[in-house]
């Protein structure tokens, strides 16, 4: 085999290599870049799956949020509501308040009153001597009628008379124009037992609260039947 034919055959084995070699690297280059596409897949896979987790996390972050502000916001109102019916229920109050002080104006009628307050209080007490309390202003109209209600109760009761002591220690005076905000009391009496272990608060001030206490329910019930609907 002379040179030339040598030369031939080294040429065909480097194309040989050459074009094996060229194949080969195509292969490898497929190859990586199928990887390269599946990976590339899986990490934006990946990334969305993170993205979704994160709206969802955000999304019920905001969702708690708004129940948190209409929960607050609506007990506001609810407050709000109780708060004004309160207002108006103690307004009531306090216009009943000012209508007892107009009670004692009437001389005859309190008179009448005070006799029953008293009686009242005996026969609750059914104590043989008792101590009796009124405001100062009220002290003579209380001594005239005091033989009066102590009679009436011992007819009730059907015992004697008690020993009823004025007291010398007077209930709060009725509210004066200077100091309108201070203690006062509307007029009636409080009785209690000679060692002072029984008490029976018979002013008008202590009626209207247990009144009051009483009916309360069926205040609000008029009052605000239809917010409670």
């Amino acid at each position: 085999m002379n040179d030339a034919d040598v030369t031939k055959q080294i040429q065909q084995m480097v194309r040989f290599i050459r074009q094996e070699a060229e194949e080969r690297a195509n292969e490898i280059s497929v190859s990586a870049e199928e990887e390269f596409n599946i990976e590339k897949l899986q990490l934006v896979e990946v990334e969305k799956k993170k993205i979704r987790q994160e709206y969802e996390r955000k999304a019920k972050q905001v969702e708690v949020r708004k129940k948190i502000e209409y929960s607050m916001q609506l007990n506001a109102s609810r407050i709000k509501v109780l708060q004004a019916q309160d207002d108006l229920v103690n307004g009531m109050k306090d216009s009943a308040s000012k209508d007892l002080l107009r009670v004692s104006d009437n001389k005859n009628a309190y008179s009448k009153l005070l006799k029953d307050l008293i009686v009242q209080s005996l026969l609750r007490l059914e104590e043989p001597a008792v101590l009796l309390r009124c405001r100062e202003v009220d002290r003579a109209l209380v001594q005239s009628i005091l033989e009066k209600a102590t009679q009436e109760y011992a007819e009730k009761a059907k015992v004697q008379a008690p020993k009823v002591t004025i007291d010398g220690v007077y209930l709060p005076p009725p509210p004066s124009k200077k100091d309108s905000h201070g203690t006062y009391c509307s007029g009636g009496v409080v009785l209690a037992s000679q060692d002072g272990k029984i008490v029976m608060e018979n002013t008008l001030d202590a009626r209207l609260d247990v009144c009051f206490r009483k009916k309360l329910p069926e205040i609000r019930k008029h009052l605000f039947a239809s917010a409670i609907a």
